[in-house]
């Protein structure tokens, strides 16, 4: 894969398919061979081979052709997961209509890409019963099962993945693949905890030999791989492969294979991001599978073995054999399987500068250096910059806070003063109205005397009137005392 004679790496598209000359991508983790094909080569003795080359007539790689080559294994272990779930033969089955499974159906082939929500809508509904159950089963059976070795359950895992795409055999190879993605995401996102990194491999051991070896080269410099690095006025900015280190570091936090994938995806976008913007000159393969390399030695993820490990394992195998997500996976086996066996020639270094620098004995020279001595001088000249600025601002929170305060005083005077002009204003309208209440006497006389008067006249009224009554009743009781005598 590369050359001990010219720095770099060299890559061809032919060495990163599969061995077997299937068209699939090979991985280093199954020898070169991709993820089919090293399980036929790794088939249980005496089984029946057949012929799994691929046809030659130019037909697309689809997700068919991988049911036709899983065939032969599931017939090898179809009973062991019968009696997984069934305890024994299994029972025959009631035979469901081809127009009520069609109909069941039919809601899947409107969702929308990547609508892993809606899927579970679509799943928890009465006419999906049967395919919920069928998971439901599944997750129970792993869950209970989960001591297993790690390569069984992933020989379960992919035999559930094939039983659940024949599930689907009416739709398109494109709605296929889609709803497997949410399948694996449902299934696997609850078996994260029981499978990643699981106690029957040594996954976790060498995740800390992988580790220890991607920090013992932390002096690697771009120019060692023959990364295209912007200039020094152009790298004060930050490195351009810093969005690239951030995506495959959050690769850990993701519990389904697709999502791990897709860290791996976004990440060697962000290579390309950074090659177009290093070199006037369009990126190629080795381009990339240095500027990928760099990125593993700068990031140094943690897990990467086991998170690799578990993607090959309980990925979707169209996921990683052909696409995008293929091929950016493969370059990423190729830069961890070039890290393991990293020695000087491979960085155009004699054995002993190599030797040099894993023991700490020296740094990288040349412009190189210059260029670091300069950025960290640009960065401390940076940082006093910032101190200045820092000062700056808390003299002016300090001034402000001053100012807020000799305001706050000044309302404060405001609203005594106020209060006391108010205190002084009542005072005079307590006065005034006390000697109005003084002047008030006499004319309170003369109302009195009026009062008086008019009570006078009004009793002189009515003695007059009862005057007048009495001598009415009298001159009618002289009539009446005439007219009696009469």
């Amino acid at each position: 894969m590369w050359t001990d004679k010219q720095r770099g790496i060299r890559v061809s598209q032919e060495e990163l398919l599969c061995k077997n000359a299937c068209g699939y991508y090979g991985n280093p983790a199954w020898q070169g061979f991709c993820s089919k094909c090293w399980r036929e080569r790794n088939r249980t003795p005496g089984a029946e081979r057949q012929d799994i080359s691929p046809s030659n007539d130019g037909t697309p790689l689809t997700f068919s052709k991988f049911e036709e080559k899983k065939n032969m294994e599931k017939g090898r272990r179809i009973n062991t997961m019968r009696r997984l779930f069934l305890g024994g033969p299994s029972p025959p089955k009631r035979q469901e209509s081809s127009e009520s499974h069609t109909n069941a159906l039919k809601a899947y082939q409107g969702l929308e890409p990547g609508d892993f929500t809606g899927f579970l809508k679509l799943l928890r509904s009465p006419s999906s019963q049967r395919l919920q159950s069928r998971c439901t089963a599944f997750l129970n059976t792993m869950e209970a099962y989960h001591n297993l070795p790690v390569q069984k359950q992933s020989d379960l895992v992919q035999d559930f993945y094939q039983n659940t795409a024949e599930h689907f055999s009416s739709f398109s190879e494109a709605q296929v693949s889609q709803i497997m993605e949410h399948i694996e995401k449902l299934t696997m996102t609850r078996l994260h905890k029981w499978v990643f990194c699981h106690d029957s491999c040594d996954d976790e051991q060498k995740d800390l030999t992988l580790q220890r070896r991607i920090r013992s080269f932390n002096w690697v410099t771009p120019q060692m791989l023959n990364v295209p690095f912007p200039d020094k006025e152009t790298a004060v900015t930050g490195d351009p492969f810093l969005p690239a280190i951030t995506a495959i570091i959050e690769m850990d936090a993701k519990r389904a294979p697709q999502d791990k994938l897709a860290c791996v995806t976004k990440c060697s976008q962000h290579v390309f991001e950074a090659l177009s913007t290093s070199s006037s000159e369009p990126a190629n393969a080795d381009d990339f599978l240095s500027g990928l390399i760099y990125v593993v030695l700068k990031a140094n993820p943690p897990r990467l073995h086991s998170n690799m490990q578990y993607v090959i394992r309980f990925g979707l195998p169209h996921s990683l054999m052909a696409g995008e997500s293929g091929y950016y996976f493969t370059n990423l086996s190729c830069a961890v399987a070039f890290i393991e066996k990293l020695d000087g020639p491979a960085l155009n270094l004699s054995p002993e500068e190599f030797e040099s620098y894993m023991l700490r004995r020296r740094a990288p020279s040349g412009t190189r250096a210059k260029e670091r001595v300069q950025i960290a001088s640009d960065t401390q000249h940076l940082i006093e910059e910032l101190k200045g600025r820092q000062e700056k601002l808390v003299d002016g929170m300090n001034a402000l806070k001053l100012q807020l305060d000799e305001w706050v005083q000044a309302v404060q005077m405001q609203v005594n003063e106020a209060t006391a002009q108010s205190d002084l204003v009542l005072k005079e309208m307590t006065a005034q109205s006390e000697l109005s209440q003084r002047c008030s006497p006499p004319a309170h006389d003369a109302a009195l005397k009026e009062d008086d008067d008019i009570k006078e006249q009004t009793v002189l009224v009515l003695m007059d009137q009862d005057m007048i009554n009495s001598n009415t009743c009298k001159s009618e009781a002289s009539l009446e005392a005439g007219f009696s005598g009469v």
